[in-house]
């Protein structure tokens, strides 16, 4: 006589957004018998619409405080500008005891458009999945997306333990990596390692556009793995990353005001011909990137091992 099932880790879970990271979360979750029953929403006719037809998760609602009623788990999963404006929304119908966390790449902003409107007993415990590819839409999510990645937690000073222990608990069992980190310094962290990255790709990518000396034909045909790299950073959500911007000003600029004096020192070396120091910069920067190899969170492949989603 086999065992019997484990009971689901959330009786009912509201995501409410359905993009990438929560249908990711969704196909995990349902693959791993995590959530009992899986709600959603969004606010995209057309977006629930698709959830609907492709059975994302168990039942999509029209509306937020319809999705969050009864939750035990709920997840923001919406453009940091708008993470506000649904707390406010769902605030009066969230159940005492449930625990709301989020997935936005910023957290200080964050922490500050929700935290108001989240009532007495309602666990808030910040969170950012550091996944992702450039694809979105209800139809990008796959479950493995988190296997081996880094998930970001950012408690507040009076988080409740057991409610962190139990989310930290859920992202575990996505596959995922646990760290905690001070929701200032996540906000920086994330500004060297993947927002001014990101503003980076799009400037060079807009470079290209507005050099009309080289045509579109010849950059979509010769493309070499650097701008093909930065063609596909720049293909991002772009509502999400105009959102990261604005929201994560200060830490960006700051990053974007070291990269250009780098950059400075770079043009100087080439202009006088000093290849000793582009060698010696080049070398230490090598190492990053073989770090992040044998750390796991990338590999040597050419594609990057971005070909096959599984």
């Amino acid at each position: 006589m086999s065992a019997p099932a484990a009971a689901p880790m959330f009786r009912r879970v509201a995501l409410i957004g359905l993009g990438l990271i929560a249908g990711s979360m969704a196909l995990a979750m349902r693959e791993s018998g995590l959530a009992g029953r899986i709600v959603g929403y969004a606010r995209s006719d057309e977006t629930r619409a698709t959830a609907r037809e492709i059975g994302l998760v168990d039942e999509v609602t029209d509306s937020a405080a319809e999705a969050v009623a009864g939750a035990d788990l709920v997840v923001l999963a919406v453009p940091v500008g708008a993470m506000g404006e649904i707390a406010a929304e769902i605030a009066p119908h969230l159940a005492p005891g449930a625990i709301l966390t989020d997935v936005g790449s910023v957290k200080q902003s964050v922490i500050e458009a929700v935290a108001p409107h989240v009532p007495k007993g309602v666990h808030f415990i910040p969170g950012h999945p550091l996944a992702g590819t450039e694809h979105s839409g209800p139809r990008s999510g796959f479950p493995s997306l988190f296997r081996n990645r880094w998930w970001l937690l950012t408690p507040l000073p009076d988080s409740d333990p057991a409610a962190v222990a139990r989310l930290t608990e859920l992202v575990r069992a996505l596959g995922a990596n646990v760290e905690t980190m001070e929701p200032a310094h996540h906000d920086l962290v994330l500004a060297v390692t993947s927002h001014a990255p990101h503003l980076i790709a799009y400037t060079m990518v807009g470079v290209a556009d507005h050099l009309r000396r080289v045509t579109d034909d010849e950059v979509i045909k010769y493309s070499a793995a650097g701008f093909r790299d930065f063609t596909r950073i720049a293909a991002s959500d772009p509502t999400m990353w105009r959102d990261v911007f604005l929201h994560n000003r200060e830490a960006t600029l700051d990053i974007l005001g070291r990269f250009a004096e780098e950059l400075f020192v770079l043009q100087r070396a080439i202009r006088m011909g000093d290849g000793q120091h582009l060698h010696d910069y080049f070398t230490r920067t090598r190492a990053i990137r073989r770090g992040i190899i044998e750390a796991g969170q990338d590999t040597a492949a050419p594609d990057f091992g971005r070909a096959g989603k599984e």
